[in-house]
């Protein structure tokens, strides 16, 4: 399953590839982008484990850059 994320606030390129390599290790993740210039994250993860990789990616998100809003957009 894919889902799409917004990023509101993020301001950081290095924290963004911070998040990405992290969110990447989280098991069940196939693939997971962060677009640091469309202040996107894009997440590709098993269906059966999407919510708590959601979760877990929330989590990461929001220990490296805590000021960061994140708004999902939908598939």
């Amino acid at each position: 399953m894919k889902k799409k994320f917004l990023l509101r606030g993020l301001g950081c390129a290095n924290c963004a590839a911070k998040m990405e390599e992290a969110i990447n290790k989280i098991e069940g993740v196939k693939e997971a982008t962060v677009n640091f210039l469309t202040q996107k994250l894009t997440i590709v993860g098993e269906d059966e484990r999407i919510s708590s990789i959601v979760e877990e990616a929330e989590k990461i998100i929001k220990k490296i850059e805590p000021q960061v809003v994140i708004k999902n957009v939908g598939k």
